[in-house]
């Protein structure tokens, strides 16, 4: 049996955080990186996917297959499983055999019939806001041995990292947005103003006054009402608009 160096998990994990252009992507990567790395500990083919809990309500968010987002579903819609049990605890939980399975008997038997014959949910660490675990798949009882399980752990631990850093510039980036989108507001508003000022000869604070007074009547979005404006003026359709105190 081989088992990857963690420094391999850290590496390749880098290079898929910083090459990679959305959450979506990066999450679907770790379930292939979870995949082959625990694949080759055990020696066979093993499925991989993502839950995620916020809020209190769990979601399966990637898979590293078609076949493992199916097999992660059936413990969605049964509320039942290993892997909802490893979040709760904290630690790896393993379902060894479905076959002797006395746990999660429903589970067990759908697992069965979709051809899966043992499972393992191996929490990640991502902070306070969010809970996480990846959910291994194995065609036959007996894969997950303790070793097997130790490289789970491993590669959950080095991927919790990683998805911390990605969900922070995920977060980063959408504030830059929400931030620049302000901004642009801003500015729409302040030339808006801008024209008022020179129309009615009147202050900036007075000007304001009679953009949200308009906003107000107009029934408007400030924002909206102030683009009209500057449009009007732009040369788009219409009469130049004038406001008045």
């Amino acid at each position: 049996m081989m088992v990857m160096d963690p420094v391999e998990h850290i590496l390749d994990l880098h290079d898929l955080v910083t090459g990679t252009a959305d959450i979506k992507g990066i999450l679907d990567g770790v379930t292939r990186f979870a995949s082959a790395a625990v694949t080759q500990a055990a020696g066979e083919e093993i499925d991989c996917a993502l839950t995620l809990r916020q809020r209190k309500r769990t979601t399966t968010v990637a898979g590293s297959s078609e076949k493992a987002i199916l097999l992660d579903l059936i413990e969605q819609n049964l509320d039942q499983g290993p892997c909802l049990d490893a979040l709760d605890a904290g630690r790896p939980v393993l379902l060894a055999d479905v076959g002797t399975d006395t746990d999660w008997p429903q589970y067990s038997r759908t697992l069965a019939e979709a051809g899966c014959r043992s499972a393992l949910g191996v929490p990640m660490d991502l902070g306070e806001r969010s809970e996480a675990v990846l959910n291994f798949f194995a065609p036959r009882p007996g894969v997950f041995t303790p070793d097997v399980i130790d490289a789970a752990t491993t590669f959950s631990d080095v991927a919790g990292s990683t998805l911390r850093l990605a969900i922070r510039i995920e977060t980063v980036e959408h504030t830059n947005a929400d931030l620049k989108a302000a901004m642009a507001s801003r500015s729409v508003i302040d030339t808006a103003c801008g024209i008022i000022m020179a129309q009615n000869r009147c202050t900036h604070a007075e000007a304001v006054t009679i953009l949200t007074t308009a906003s107000s009547h107009r029934n408007q979005k400030l924002h909206d009402l102030a683009a009209d404006i500057v449009a009007t003026l732009n040369g788009g359709t219409g009469s130049p608009m004038r406001f008045e105190d």
